[in-house]
């Protein structure tokens, strides 16, 4: 089964952990710093923000058991789809004070992250896709924030570093079999093997977690074909 990729890791001591280095460095940024650009195209390192905190109200639809809800008012007011509803989010939040972006976003993080902890990874609760276990919901938003952490620069101690990647391998691989992905991929103690479309890559730990979340570098050299096979989480 899928699920066996993630039976050795907490996803909720993960989140944890991740919102927490997320905390850390935006904490200690000063104006300058909120507004260099992130590795989001478009988006800035307080847009980056805003579309965590938007976020919230997503996630607290899943837990209220009321998405379609919510999508019926986004809808209204012409919001269609993860892609609007980021920008969106990120929008509406442009024009706040920083520090009560940061407030709200702390605020409705820690609340989504005691409520799912709470509930238990084998509780079901509402989501876009219909009723889903908060256990892989939540590693979903692991890899969330582990990205965005990442795309704003938010550091990662060498300790921490291997067991980080480790995991995010893990929920790469998952997200690929869940989703069924025309992409056959195997791994060795130190690499991936991946196949599609008739072309084969061998990558790093580290390139295939930027791979499924779209964030390998410009002129990386990974054919087109098998990196959009490869992209599954962002």
């Amino acid at each position: 089964m899928a699920e066996d990729l993630l039976k050795e890791f907490d996803p909720f001591a993960i989140f944890d952990a991740e919102a927490a280095r997320l905390d850390r460095f935006f904490s200690g940024l000063d104006d300058e710093a909120w507004e260099r650009p992130s590795q989001c195209e478009g988006w800035s390192v307080r847009d980056v923000l805003g579309h965590l905190a938007g976020e919230e109200l997503y996630n607290h639809a899943c837990l209220d058991g009321n998405v379609q809800n919510l999508l019926t008012r986004l809808a209204r007011e012409g919001v269609n789809g993860f892609h609007d509803f980021n920008e969106w989010s990120v929008r509406q939040r442009r024009a706040t004070p920083v520090r009560d972006v940061l407030a709200e976003w702390r605020e409705q993080n820690g609340d989504t992250r005691r409520r799912m902890r709470e509930l238990g990874a084998e509780h079901l609760i509402d989501t876009m896709a219909g009723p889903y276990p908060v256990g892989l919901q939540t590693f979903h938003y692991d890899s969330e924030y582990a990205t965005h952490a990442d795309d704003v620069g938010a550091p990662v101690s060498e300790e921490e570093a291997d067991g980080r990647t480790l995991w995010r391998v893990a929920v790469g691989r998952f997200a690929l079999a869940e989703q069924s992905a025309d992409v056959q991929v195997e791994q060795t103690a130190d690499q991936i093997w991946a196949h599609a479309d008739g072309v084969s890559a061998t990558l790093s730990y580290p390139e295939f977690v930027h791979a499924t979340v779209g964030r390998l570098p410009a002129g990386h050299g990974l054919d087109p074909r098998l990196a959009a096979k490869l992209r599954c989480l962002a």
